[in-house]
């Protein structure tokens, strides 16, 4: 099975705690990612939840042509104010393991993103990722990047 590995940054002008606090909150993710994928956290948790490891946040999502799908993830770890790990116990993936790093610099915060992610089906995998998968993966992250200039300016 093919594994793609994609990476992205970002520098943010608020400092490590406002950066931490804003990320490290599940429910923030649907304020970042694209409307049309109407991503809904279906998860039991409130605005003040902070990821911690071992924790399970399930979703709804449509990544394709609207129809809803089921994702579960697990935070399988978390460095206070440095990183977080989420990695897909079901979903739409093969494999799916995302790394989320801050790092304070000056005037600011450096956000880097480290994306594993698996298809599966084979041929028909290495076909979609390349017409659509990646593509999608990349606009959502595109979309993420303006949204958080939105929310917090940019340096």
């Amino acid at each position: 099975m093919k594994t793609y590995r994609l990476e992205f940054s970002q520098k943010i002008p608020v400092d490590l705690d406002t950066a931490w606090d804003f990320f490290s909150s599940p429910l923030n993710l649907s304020e970042i990612t694209p409307k049309d994928m109407t991503f809904d956290v279906t998860s039991p948790i409130s605005k003040d939840t902070k990821m911690y490891p071992g924790m399970i946040i399930t979703y709804k999502v449509s990544p394709l042509l609207g129809i809803k799908l089921n994702w579960m993830t697990e935070i399988t770890h978390v460095k206070d104010k440095e990183y977080f790990i989420d990695e897909q116990r079901f979903g739409p993936f093969a494999f799916w393991h995302h790394n989320h790093n801050f790092e304070a610099i000056e005037g600011g915060v450096l956000m880097h993103d480290i994306l594993h992610y698996a298809i599966g089906w084979g041929p028909i995998g290495l076909i979609a990722n390349s017409i659509v998968v990646n593509n999608k993966i990349n606009g959502i992250f595109n979309f993420r990047y303006k949204k958080v200039e939105e929310l917090f300016g940019k340096i």
